[in-house]
């Protein structure tokens, strides 16, 4: 995926966010920040690695190393008395797995991974143009993306045209 994570992460956090007014802007900030959060390797990857691991296979693409770290958030929420900010390890945690669930649709994540060495995905998408990414940029699944790019924003504009700027979750049915 190349252009759906931000919205998609969007659309998901407003959604959880519909009856907490008050947390609103800072369960989006974690919401986008963790939508995007995984691909943060891609810096490592260009910079550190030279390209010779694919990204998907660093530990940032790992959903069970994602799943034992909310949990451990969690748990220190829990016991230092602060249930409250659950909600926003929740917005994380999902944000991340919707990330992963959306790089599944053409890529290969280790959904299991260190428990197993599978890889999974949907759809494979054949190299047949130069540069790399127009074989992603041309394939259906691109589609898919810009569905998503489109319906956040349309959610986006119709909050703001009922509230202005500062738009809250409640605003778009």
């Amino acid at each position: 995926m190349f252009i759906a994570h931000l919205p998609a992460g969007y659309l998901l956090t407003r959604q959880m966010a519909r009856k907490r007014e008050t947390a609103w802007r800072g369960l989006l900030a974690v919401g986008l920040l963790c939508s995007v959060l995984p691909d943060f390797d891609l810096i490592y990857f260009y910079v550190v690695d030279h390209r010779r691991t694919l990204h998907h296979d660093y530990w940032t693409h790992t959903p069970l190393f994602w799943i034992a770290a909310a949990a451990v958030i969690g748990l220190v929420l829990l016991v230092s008395g602060k249930r409250e900010r659950l909600i926003f390890v929740w917005a994380g945690l999902l944000n991340i797995l919707l990330h992963l669930a959306m790089d599944s649709v053409a890529a290969d994540i280790r959904w299991f991974y260190p428990l197993s060495e599978a890889r999974l995905n949907l759809v494979h998408i054949p190299a047949r143009y130069s540069p790399w990414f127009l074989n992603f940029l041309l394939h259906w699944t691109f589609a898919v993306e810009l569905m998503i790019l489109i319906a956040a924003v349309v959610v986006l504009l119709k909050s703001r045209r009922k509230r202005g700027f500062a738009t809250g979750p409640t605003t778009t049915s």
